[in-house]
């Protein structure tokens, strides 16, 4: 990711590219560089690194609205890419953090929460197919307690572990039919209840998805799955929401934008009018 110029050393190198102004005492440069790879800086700098306001242009990728500080995203502000992706949110050291939405050139969005650059906590996301989940992340995937909507109709309330559907929950087919019970990487596994829609049942244990070991439905080991499965849907149905959270962040962010291609454009003024600095702030 570009910043500024870097150490004070690249200072000099740089200084014929930059401008100054003063804002309550303190200086505060506004200026344009350039780099060997094609990007370009716009913006506010302090101690020759972006910061402050500012745009960064990706030659030919895309840009950077936002918030700068020592030379790295921080704050809020807004990434859009040539293909059509963007995100608008937080920042931290650089990387998404805090709260944000990202909306894909597919189609594909996720809104929600965000740490070290990945999709981590409780979030939103939507899928350009019709599918969408909402529940917690980790890491970039989902892992923890969701509701997962399929395209042909089906949900699925409880446990995910890494991407997968890994634990207690309850599928609900579009056909009618229902599993309670518990499950290993997106299988039928365990104990479990299954109801058709007629209302007969079968109840056992499951390996790989079919039922291996059937056992009545007074079974207290049965009921015991049936009773965590239910409880891990209904969880997973009352997380906190945090559609607040994000759309504040979004504003704040379109904020973070507007103020940086003000500066973005009084750095290009600065650069015509001829106004350089020698001055190390």
């Amino acid at each position: 990711m570009g910043g500024g110029g870097g150490d004070d050393d690249d200072d000099e190198q740089h200084q014929h590219r930059k401008g100054k102004r003063k804002v309550d005492g303190l200086a505060v440069r506004e200026g344009v560089e350039f780099y060997s790879n094609g990007d370009c800086y716009e913006g506010e700098f302090h101690r020759a690194r972006c910061s402050g306001s500012g745009v960064y242009n990706f030659f030919g990728k895309g840009k950077y609205e936002g918030d700068w500080v020592d030379g790295k995203y921080d704050g809020y502000g807004i990434e859009s890419w040539a293909r059509g992706s963007r995100y608008r949110g937080q920042y931290r050291q650089g990387l998404r953090h805090g709260h944000g939405v990202y909306r894909f050139y597919s189609g594909d969005c996720y809104a929600g929460e965000w740490a070290a650059g990945q999709s981590h906590g409780i979030g939103a996301q939507t899928c350009s197919d019709g599918s969408s989940y909402a529940g917690e992340f980790k890491g970039g995937v989902k892992h923890g307690l969701g509701c997962y909507h399929f395209r042909n109709g089906d949900r699925y309330s409880g446990e995910y572990f890494a991407d997968r559907i890994h634990g207690f929950g309850v599928y609900s087919f579009a056909n009618g039919h229902c599993y309670e019970g518990s499950w290993h990487e997106g299988k039928k596994q365990g104990l479990g209840m299954y109801t058709f829609r007629n209302g007969d049942r079968r109840s056992g244990e499951w390996d790989a998805g079919a039922l291996k070991n059937p056992l009545p439905l007074s079974d207290q080991a049965v009921q015991r799955a049936v009773l965590a499965a239910q409880r891990a849907a209904d969880n997973a149905f009352h997380l906190p929401r945090v559609e607040e959270q994000v759309n504040r962040a979004v504003m704040a962010a379109n904020r973070a934008a507007t103020a940086a291609r003000v500066a973005a454009i009084k750095a290009v003024q600065n650069r015509i009018d001829g106004k350089f600095c020698h001055t190390e702030v």
